[in-house]
């Protein structure tokens, strides 16, 4: 078992266990922090949804209005205009036959990946290399756009795109920034995602939907949060 350092036996005291508030959970969190570097504030959220029934299942994407502090690098799968479209929209990369290639051979070097629909009949292969990343476009995360679209999806994308989806225990994971995001943007970060989790609640879960949520630092420990206070940011 890895011993625990003094900064992180300091930080639990403080975290405590009992429930705080959404903003004061961020405000011990930042308070927290004790890395050399920008950690990044997670999420962690147990549910009562049962997975083994897929219309229990969650799986959203969410842009936070200010982003996660990630640099993000997108891919588009496009050609022709639509490509010189995703170039001067600021995209990091535009898919050709050498960049598939790359990919076929392991290159995975971007965040997001977005195609036109076109284009979904000629990468289909390359969803045995993206699929168990995540990386492979879908209409179901917003990364399939039509092509007058392009250039919104690429601004989105490097806003900060995170995915509520749960796990094989009904729990979701995502960051809702960093340490250094000032304790109000970590906030309306966090009310996004809330309300769009709300928003998606399965209709066959009844009774309480959030069981549990912990905000945590990648270095620090666990913060309970309040759950009435929590799904009271719900817009």
């Amino acid at each position: 078992m890895k011993k625990q350092g003094k900064n992180f036996k300091k930080a639990s005291v403080a975290a405590g266990e009992s429930a705080k508030s959404p903003s004061a959970a961020i405000a011990l969190a930042k308070k927290s922090a004790f890395a050399k570097f920008d950690e990044t504030v997670e999420l962690h959220i147990s549910t009562s949804a049962d997975v083994r029934h897929a219309e229990q299942q969650v799986r959203e994407i969410v842009t936070l209005p200010h982003g996660t502090g990630k640099n993000v690098r997108v891919l588009v799968f496009a050609e022709g205009s639509v490509a010189d479209a995703a170039r001067e929209a600021g995209a990091d990369y535009v898919s050709d036959d050498e960049i598939i290639k790359q990919i076929e051979g392991g290159w995975t070097d971007f965040e997001v990946a977005i195609a036109t629909p076109d284009q979904m009949g000629k990468i289909g292969r390359l969803g045995r290399f993206l699929g168990r990343k995540g990386l492979m476009p879908n209409p179901r995360t917003g990364t399939v756009v039509q092509p007058d679209a392009i250039g919104e999806a690429i601004d989105e994308a490097r806003k900060g795109r995170v995915e509520i989806r749960m796990d094989k225990t009904a729990v979701i994971h995502t960051a809702i920034g960093k340490v250094s995001f000032e304790e109000d943007a970590l906030g309306e970060n966090l009310k996004t995602i809330i309300t769009s989790l709300m928003k998606a609640k399965p209709d066959d879960v009844k009774g309480q939907f959030i069981k549990k949520a912990t905000l945590v630092t990648t270095m620090g420990p666990g913060i309970n949060m309040d759950l009435t206070e929590l799904e009271a940011l719900a817009v």
